[in-house]
């Protein structure tokens, strides 16, 4: 069905549209139910607009090949789930450390190990904020529906771009694999990473905060001398890891960029929560069972409200916290035994209730309004 840019299609075929339109052209991945179709799809049509797919041994493999990439001047993505995410976890704390812009889609499934090849989850939420080791923060995305999957896709490359740092796209297999309506823009907004001044010594690691803490980022080739290293380095990509005031100042900038510009990242969505005393917190595919409940809770005249994450990390502390000033109880949906609840207890400090389920199915609403009865 193609009219007037409207299309139905999964949202894993929504995020290789958003990645195209974004300006990615390069592909580097390993199949991996369910997030297979993203390769697939990559295949054909990156070719289309003069892009690279690369088909690599293993996931090790795929984000290197991303910062290789990157570095070269492309934008670059891939695609994984649980098992291939776990792998790719020191090579995205490179990407950060070396501000590498590149973005990974993890379409989650049931863990732990292999897992539930075949089902959906949301057990990798911790992963995707604390996966690799030492401080950083991390920018995670979470669509709900196959039409987020397109928007926050385009959204990941530009935040990428802007922060340089390694976005990660939190999908899971229900949403990766619903069919629903979607409009492909013809044109959208695009940010590109911000090329080193003529005339100005080029210092590739160094940004004070009257420019957000971000450097230029000038690629190979452009004739600037640089070293990408993984140790902690100055702003010449010197290591500093024996140096421990300039070790510091870079892990420090690191996450500065990053929170000092937490109201540029944050995206959430709220509905009926002027009033509200009973609030359900959700994320990706239990925000579409959770909204559906909230509804049916007011058609009660029950004072429900429904909040829904587009922005996982950072964590929207702010504006949870600011409705806990009338909220008396959040209630937090997930296909996991609970994550998010303890972060939602932790910023607001009223009754939170988490509502677990695992094994691969989604709520339904009726479960999630049984919640809701109860508390009331």
């Amino acid at each position: 069905m193609d009219s007037n840019n409207v299309r139905i299609i999964h949202g894993n075929e929504a995020c290789v549209e958003g990645a195209i339109l974004a300006g990615c052209r390069l592909f580097a991945g390993y199949p991996i139910t369910p997030a297979s179709e993203v390769a697939e799809i990559m295949a054909n049509r990156l070719p289309q607009e003069k892009g690279t797919f690369l088909q690599m041994e293993d996931e090790l493999a795929s984000i290197n090949a991303l910062i290789g990439a990157s570095w070269g001047g492309l934008k670059a993505m891939t695609a994984t789930s649980g098992p291939g995410f776990s792998l790719m976890q020191e090579g995205i704390g490179y990407a950060v450390v070396s501000e590498t812009p590149c973005v990974i889609l993890d379409v989650m499934r049931g863990g732990p190990s292999t897992g539930q090849p075949t089902s959906s989850a949301q057990q990798d939420v911790y992963q995707a904020r604390y996966g690799t080791h030492g401080d950083y923060e991390a920018i995670v995305l979470t669509p709900s529906s196959a039409q987020e999957a397109l928007d926050l896709t385009i959204r990941a490359f530009n935040l990428s771009e802007l922060f340089l740092t390694p976005v990660i796209v939190l999908s899971d297999a229900i949403i990766g694999h619903t069919r629903e309506r979607v409009e492909i823009p013809v044109k959208v907004d695009i940010v590109n990473r911000q090329l080193p001044l003529d005339g100005v010594e080029y210092v590739p690691f160094d940004a004070d905060k009257t420019k957000r803490w971000i450097p230029y980022r000038a690629n190979f080739g452009m004739g600037h001398h640089i070293v990408v290293d993984g140790q902690l380095h100055d702003g010449y990509g010197n290591r500093v890891g024996h140096i421990p005031g300039k070790s510091a100042a870079l892990v420090q900038r690191l996450c500065a960029k990053i929170k000092d510009n937490i109201d540029l990242i944050t995206d959430i969505e709220l509905r009926e929560t002027e009033d509200a005393e009973v609030v359900l917190v959700s994320y990706g595919s239990t925000s579409r069972p959770a909204l559906r409940a909230m509804k049916e809770a007011r058609k009660l005249g029950q004072k429900v409200g429904w909040v829904k994450m587009k922005t996982l990390f950072p964590f929207p502390e702010k504006e949870l916290a600011a409705l806990s000033q009338h909220v008396r109880t959040f209630i937090v949906p997930e296909m996991n035994m609970g994550k998010i609840v303890n972060e939602v207890a932790r910023v607001t400090k009223k009754q939170t209730i988490s509502v677990p389920k695992i094994g691969g199915e989604l709520h339904s609403p009726d479960e999630i309004l049984k919640v809701i009865q109860e508390v009331l």
